[in-house]
């Protein structure tokens, strides 16, 4: 790790020991991919006071010799910048748009296909104190009750299919998004099938999709980091 001291805040479950936030697994990816180790810390829904001095509520939250960083993506651009003698994220600067295509098309497209499978899965991994919170707010979100929103599975999971077809297309020809090796933009649709993992028993992928493949691959990454982390 050299001099730095870094402290990355992190979702976690009723078990402090659960990390499941896709956006907290791509900063735990991108450390690993730059060889870096952080004292990670458990924080809930409801302890933002935890997080005041990052200036917003939300995880992941890196603290880098004092300076807070919040967001995955500018957590990424951050360790890009400040650890350049390190494994590029992203390939050198030209591949950083297409990264933050990946990383959008993440959140946008993939994140809300996952969540109506996955939904109540999370919601029994909580710990009681963010039970209420979550409820309502994701309520809200939806417009209806967390238990209708996943209720018709066999839809969901065929939209999820559908959705994955140009990360099935690519890695059909090779081996990460990325190319020949991963990098940021395979952690960031990584971090959505980790958040499934970590939360919900039921598998999002058939053995024989080429995304089950790379999701072995980056599972098995950096000694097998995300296939040992616990899952509820």
């Amino acid at each position: 790790m050299g001099d730095a001291a870094l402290t990355l805040y992190e979702l976690a479950g009723a078990d402090a020991a659960l990390r499941f936030s896709p956006h907290c697994w791509k900063t735990r990816m991108a450390l690993a991919h730059k060889g870096l180790e952080a004292e990670r810390v458990p924080w809930r829904f409801a302890e933002k006071e935890a997080i005041a001095f990052s200036g917003q509520g939300l995880v992941p939250v890196l603290v880098h010799d004092g300076e807070s960083v919040s967001d995955s993506w500018r957590i990424a651009l951050h360790l890009e910048e400040r650890f350049p003698d390190r494994p590029s994220l992203f390939g050198g600067a030209a591949a950083i748009p297409l990264a933050r295509f990946a990383n959008a098309w993440a959140d946008t497209t993939l994140l809300p296909a996952i969540v109506r499978i996955i939904l109540v899965d999370i919601f029994g991994c909580l710990d009681e104190r963010d039970l209420d919170y979550f409820r309502s707010s994701r309520e809200i979100r939806f417009g209806q009750r967390l238990e209708e929103v996943v209720a018709d599975r066999p839809a969901h999971m065929a939209a999820l299919k559908q959705v994955l077809t140009p990360l099935r297309r690519v890695l059909a020809q090779d081996p990460f998004l990325s190319g020949p090796q991963p990098a940021y933009a395979d952690y960031c649709a990584f971090g959505m099938f980790m958040w499934a993992r970590c939360t919900s028993p039921i598998e999002l992928l058939q053995p024989d999709d080429p995304v089950f493949a790379w999701r072995d691959r980056l599972l098995d990454a950096f000694g097998g980091m995300a296939r040992s982390a616990p899952c509820a």
